[in-house]
């Protein structure tokens, strides 16, 4: 049986254009000789929905989308297995199933809910999905197929160190003698995620003694990007087919005569992924959210320079205006490093000069400031005067604004509200800072794309004379570490101390700036998640607390 693994970038609520896409590719896949066409997880209505779940009317149109769905497959010689939330049964307590349809001819086979609903970081089905009752064996053509959905898969007592579940939905599926088992997913990238979830499918493969196939959704949604990268594994263990990673595709196979790939058809390059990922879902938020062009506050910086290169392969270089704002402590050689970028990348550049804004705004607060001295207050105006000019052009050319803080500097505070930090999206906010370098460095391996300069120069805000970041901050390399300990494996200060070798108090000193920075980060824009843990919609903490350190 030849089976088509159909990699499509669905958008949450587009259900006619999702329809398309699904009823295109499934005719492409019957054109190539396909009997079974597989979607992702809610590859319907969009992944994730969040609180449209409630909504009566979105789950009638989900309804309506399958029936629609069915009548089209009545032409085609492929059957469809697509991912579709739908009304659960009275009485359940919550408002959706989260479903895997078969359709084949317009005749419904299978209608099968999934088990295990996530309840952490990211994830939340737990408020809107009922689990599903059983779990039950499909035949087609004679075939008799286990169809799991994303998170029934990741339960495997013989793989995780600690299940999360009390029940594996596989066991019972197994159970049933399927001779394959299909998951549809909707499984969001993070670094390390692809060969860990390889990993995963590939042990399931060998204790079940079938092939498991694997077709995971592709694109962005608000956070969150999903690479793709689906993927067939054979009932040895051994990778038999691969799609893309962050772009549709139409994988064809037959699961029980492939041959396995090369041992090296799987290698991941992490710093790729990452700018490719970041790539992919700066484009979907801009273009789904129903804009075209972007705008850049270049300050002659790394970050900036980045976030330019991603937004122009993103957008393409006709979609991107990139604007320096030099202030009185602006150096002659971060107006000309961003002009060189500009060039280099092929966007547009622009000058607008804040030196007499900021001198007038310290006028006017000149009276209630009498008898104290400048500090950060004078510093951060030239950042909300900066702020204030990108969200006036944002208003004026219907341009959203990328901002470009990095994690280090949102985890620590070091950035300004309503100035560094307006804008539409955190492209790089999930980046710490020598995770930056490193893909710049990746970015310049084969030509000059980030200019020599910017990547050597010691970071600066330059609001004030002489500023380096590590007037305020441990080096980054020192930073980076207890941040990525802290804020992503909730590691205390005593052991990172100890894991590290650094001095305590520092480890505490940034432990106290990270906890009393979150009125900050719960104000920024949305950050494009790209580690295991982000800031954003992953990671909740009251702002009004009192933390001991």
């Amino acid at each position: 049986m030849k089976i088509a693994l159909a990699q499509i970038n669905p958008t949450v609520g587009d259900f006619q254009g999702n329809l398309e896409k699904i009823i295109a590719t499934s005719r492409r896949a019957a054109g190539q000789g396909a009997r079974l066409t597989v979607f992702s997880e809610l590859a319907v209505c969009g992944y994730p929905p969040a609180d449209f779940l409630e909504k009566p009317s979105f789950l009638a149109r989900c309804r309506t989308a399958v029936d629609e769905l069915a009548a089209a497959s009545v032409n085609l010689s492929t059957a469809i297995l697509a991912g579709v939330a739908l009304p659960a049964e009275p009485g359940r307590g919550k408002p959706a199933v989260n479903a895997a349809v078969l359709l084949d001819r317009g005749r419904l086979l299978l209608e099968q809910h999934k088990r295990l609903l996530p309840f952490y970081d990211v994830f939340d089905e737990q408020r809107y999905f009922a689990p599903a009752r059983e779990q039950r064996v499909v035949e087609l053509d004679g075939v008799r197929l286990a169809i799991t959905i994303c998170e029934d898969a990741w339960n495997d007592k013989n793989f995780w160190p600690r299940r999360l579940y009390s029940v594996d939905p596989i066991e019972e599926l197994m159970s049933q003698h399927p001779a394959l088992h299909i998951n549809l997913s909707s499984s969001p990238f993070w670094h390390g995620k692809r060969p860990l979830r390889r990993q995963m499918l590939t042990a399931i493969a060998r204790r079940d003694g079938v092939p498991v196939l694997m077709c995971n959704q592709v694109g962005g949604n608000d956070s969150l990007i999903f690479d793709g990268s689906s993927l067939a594994v054979g009932a040895n263990g051994k990778l038999i087919a691969q799609a893309a990673s962050f772009a549709e595709d139409l994988v064809i196979i037959d699961p029980f005569g492939a041959a396995a790939l090369p041992e090296d058809a799987a290698e991941d390059d992490e710093t790729e992924a990452a700018y490719q990922a970041l790539v992919l879902g700066t484009r979907d938020y801009v273009r789904k959210c129903g804009f075209h062009n972007v705008l850049i506050a270049l300050s002659g910086g790394i970050d900036s320079a980045l976030v330019a290169a991603i937004a122009r392969d993103a957008l393409g270089a006709e979609n991107v205006l990139a604007v320096g704002m030099p202030s009185p402590y602006s150096s002659a050689g971060s107006i000309d490093d961003s002009r060189q970028l500009a060039a280099n990348l092929g966007i547009r550049f622009e000058l607008i000069g804040i030196s007499e804004l900021f001198k007038e705004y310290t006028q006017a607060l000149a009276p209630l400031f009498s008898g104290t001295r400048p500090d950060t207050t004078e510093e951060n105006i030239q950042s909300r005067v900066r702020g204030t000019l990108m969200m006036a052009l944002s208003n004026k050319f219907s341009a959203l604004v990328l901002t470009t803080g990095n994690k280090s500097e949102m985890a620590v505070g070091y950035c300004t509200l309503y100035g560094d930090m307006v804008g539409a999206l955190a492209v790089i906010g999930d980046l710490v800072k020598t995770r930056v370098y490193a893909v710049c460095r990746w970015l310049n391996r084969d030509e000059e794309v980030i200019p020599k300069a910017i990547l050597e120069k010691p970071p600066s805000a330059e609001l004030r004379p002489d500023q380096k970041d590590t007037d305020s901050l441990p080096p980054y390399d020192v930073l980076d570490p207890i941040l990525e300990a802290y804020v992503e494996r909730y590691e205390p200060p005593e052991q990172i101390a100890a894991e590290y070798g650094f001095d305590l108090e520092l480890v505490q000193h940034v432990v106290r700036l990270v906890e009393r920075s979150e009125y900050k980060r719960q104000q920024a824009a949305p950050v494009l998640k790209v580690t295991s843990k982000s800031f954003g919609m992953g990671r909740r903490f009251p702002i009004a607390v009192k933390v001991e350190v």
